[in-house]
């Protein structure tokens, strides 16, 4: 069973960056926050990233998240896309180590994956499994914010999944022939 924590989701983004937080209480994930911070007026792209870092700061310092779940940038035809998500990634990721939170990243398909069963999944798709699983209500203006809630959902599936880390998956028999010592 997974300890009780405090997971920040971070679905990166210069112009809209969504996060969620979701805190494990007796091995259960709870939905705790969730936003999107709309960075579209700023016009400075190192000032953006102030603001990114300052948000992040800020929500780290109010809920006190141990781990940091991540959204990797994914492969595009513009590679000056890939650098400015990989700049507000840093500037998220620098905010909570600052904190003390161990960071993870997942790729995009991962994340869908573990939350639709499929990692072709839309963003609407998502959005309503995060809504169900759990237990809330989300505007559909938010699907930045329900990204970020799947990508702490996917941290919290890794953490409680037997076979999370042994290979992307596979079987009982894997798991077993990889963990000898943890069969009675």
């Amino acid at each position: 069973m997974i300890k009780d924590c405090t997971i920040l989701g971070i679905d990166p983004g210069t112009n809209l960056l969504g996060f969620g937080i979701v805190r494990v209480l007796g091995g259960k994930p709870q939905f705790v926050d969730m936003g999107v911070l709309d960075l579209r007026r700023v016009d400075s792209s190192y000032g953006k990233l102030g603001i990114i870092y300052d948000k992040v700061d800020a929500l780290c310092a109010l809920h006190n998240p141990s781990d940091l779940a991540i959204e990797s940038p994914f492969y595009g035809r513009n590679a000056q896309v890939i650098f400015k998500l990989g700049r507000a990634q840093g500037a998220a990721i620098s905010a909570a180590v600052a904190h003390g939170a161990a960071v993870y990243e997942y790729a995009p398909r991962k994340a869908k994956q573990a939350i639709c069963g499929n990692g072709a999944a839309s963003k609407e798709q998502v959005a309503l499994m995060v809504e169900k699983t759990l237990g809330i209500s989300i505007d559909p203006g938010h699907l930045d914010a329900t990204d970020a809630l799947a990508i702490a959902m996917c941290h919290y599936y890794e953490q409680t999944s037997p076979l999370a880390g042994k290979g992307g998956g596979g079987s009982w028999e894997k798991f077993i022939a990889a963990n000898p010592d943890r069969i009675k």
